[in-house]
């Protein structure tokens, strides 16, 4: 059984979420993203935010906890639009959002446009990159997730892995992070592609937890990439992965089997109290 986690305090303009501690698991919901997602990408390309800002309610109405925001659209200015679609999302809803893109630059005009404490996505162990995340980290008062990849790639097995968390926990101490101020990500491979991609991703994140008691993301539907019944598929690892430590998995709360699948897994493990999570997304969503 993992052991209790360090708390993450993330804050909207007047909302306070905290992840980790003895408290559930809570979805960062994965669905601002044009990544695949044409009508998204066209609708930013054209300056239209409402399908943005419909995604926004329907996760925060369909469970998710935080937000991610992601603007990646190519020819898209993300240092000029991220800072937009933030005050949108946070003019539509009140709920903590976590901030997604590769550029420094961009994440730096989203994090002065945020009114609270953003979750910042996110350094690997890159030098480079940890040289300009931390020091933005630090300044905004925001918390980061590093991923556990480097300049070579992602590891093979959870000890390379569980080296680059050291690298990145001790960096982001000598810095003045602590480890409340960061949520790791163990990286989530396809199954598909490797039969033993989620035992590695798994055993990783119980290493984690047991070193550090730090919080835990990931991108959970990852693992069903190229596979069928991918909904199903992912709601299972997001069982064992949060029986293993998983804190704020990243994932679509429309989805009932993935949304149930995290409910459960509360319940289950006694971070439900009188199921009263359970049976308020049974009255609230009875039929998805």
């Amino acid at each position: 059984m993992a052991r209790a986690q360090v708390t993450t305090v993330l804050r909207s303009r007047g909302q306070q979420v905290c992840i980790g501690g003895e408290g559930p698991a809570m979805i960062i919901g994965e669905r601002i993203n044009p990544t695949g997602r044409k009508l998204l990408a066209q609708a930013l390309q054209a300056g239209d935010l409402g399908p943005i800002l419909a995604e926004a309610r329907l996760q925060a109405e369909s469970g998710a906890a935080v937000l991610d925001v992601n603007v990646g659209v190519p020819g898209l200015d993300q240092t000029e639009w991220l800072p937009r679609v933030v005050t949108a999302i946070q003019n539509a809803v009140d709920i903590p959002l976590c901030l997604d893109s590769p550029h420094p630059e961009a994440l730096a005009a989203g994090l002065r446009a945020y009114k609270g404490r953003a979750l910042l996505n996110s350094t690997t162990a890159e030098p480079a990159l940890m040289d300009r995340l931390i020091p933005l980290a630090r300044e905004h008062g925001a918390a980061l997730v590093c991923l556990l990849t480097d300049e070579t790639g992602i590891p093979a097995t959870a000890a390379g892995r569980m080296e680059l968390a050291e690298r990145i926990v001790r960096r982001a101490e000598r810095e003045g992070l602590t480890l409340s101020d960061l949520v790791l990500d163990p990286v989530v491979l396809a199954v598909s592609g490797d039969a033993g991609a989620a035992t590695v991703t798994l055993e990783t994140v119980a290493a984690l937890v047991e070193t550090y008691g730090v919080n835990i993301t990931a991108g959970a539907n990852n693992v069903s990439f190229g596979l069928p019944n991918r909904v199903e598929l992912t709601a299972a690892f997001l069982v064992l992965a949060i029986r293993e430590g998983l804190s704020c998995p990243i994932a679509d709360p429309t989805h009932a089997a993935v949304r149930r699948a995290v409910l459960g897994a509360d319940l289950l493990r006694g971070r439900d109290g009188y199921a009263m999570r359970w049976i308020r997304d049974h009255r609230c969503h009875p039929s998805r």
